[in-house]
């Protein structure tokens, strides 16, 4: 490594084929192992250990004790050759755990801008895209997905193959076994209680906007109407079926899986008053 901006703490430990970029720090008892790739102008701090097939953009900070590449924990793997993959500006803090995918050539990913706090666990072949919050001690399962500008509060958990949609924000302590729509507020177990309301203003969108999202959010689970029917309706209605914002609602939901988070009841009238 003849580039001279590398700051290396004489007791860190870093393979001599790891790949490190300029102005890059690593402190003190950090381990660093052959096929990591770290980029420009990132900090990995004390104890933090990098480790398996992982790739790390440029501008990120990795927290002390963190552990990033580590092998997935799924009784399916047998030593696949799989990877991570973070994107740029990133910031892992404290105690973060990231495990590499499980099945032969795939992948964790992390996007960029995004804030892992403290105890966060993103599982094997999750995927983070961009301006994501995970707040204290969020565990992610495997193959979860959570997309741009999503918020998760501490504790909460979300199971296997599971989505969180953009800007949606996931209360403290929530249990997710089913896919969070866009702009959703999720609470308790399952369940949405109205939009994200803040989260939407922060990001700029305008009172219209978070209008139309909670008249197509009252289609959806305040008429009598199933979620097909929902669905039609919405990519039907001249109110609604030119609005990206609600053909990305809708498209999110015609999409899942393992089905969508249902309305709390108690909720109802605090959704009618938004």
């Amino acid at each position: 490594m003849p580039n001279t901006n590398i700051t290396i703490h004489p007791r860190a430990i870093v393979h001599p084929h790891a790949k490190i970029g300029e102005g890059t720090s690593i402190g003190a008892d950090a381990i660093v192992d052959e096929f990591v790739e770290i980029g420009d102008r990132c900090e990995i701090r004390a104890r933090a250990i990098i480790t398996g097939h992982t790739k790390i953009g440029n501008d990120n900070q990795i927290g002390y004790g963190a552990i990033i590449g580590s092998e997935p924990q799924d009784t399916s793997y047998k030593g696949a050759v799989s990877f991570v993959e973070i994107g740029d500006r990133n910031t892992l803090r404290e105690y973060v755990t990231v495990n590499r995918g499980t099945k032969e050539g795939s992948a964790t990913t992390i996007g960029n801008d995004n804030l892992l706090l403290t105890g966060a666990h993103v599982a094997h072949n999750c995927q983070i895209s961009d301006r994501v919050v995970l707040v204290n001690n969020v565990l992610l399962a495997g193959y979860v997905e959570v997309a741009n500008n999503a918020f998760m509060g501490g504790d909460s958990v979300v199971h296997q193959f599971a989505r969180i949609g953009a800007y949606a924000m996931v209360r403290g302590q929530t249990r997710l076994g089913v896919d969070v729509p866009p702009y959703c507020m999720a609470v308790d177990t399952n369940m949405v209680l109205g939009l994200n309301r803040l989260g939407l203003r922060r990001n700029g969108f305008s009172p219209e906007r978070r209008r139309a999202i909670l008249n197509a959010y009252k289609v959806l689970y305040l008429s009598n109407r199933n979620r097909s029917q929902a669905i039609e309706f919405l990519n039907s209605d001249p109110e609604f079926k030119n609005n990206p914002d609600i053909q990305l609602f809708c498209e999110f939901i015609k999409s899942s899986r393992r089905g969508i988070c249902k309305h709390y009841e108690r909720g109802a009238s605090r959704v009618e008053d938004e």
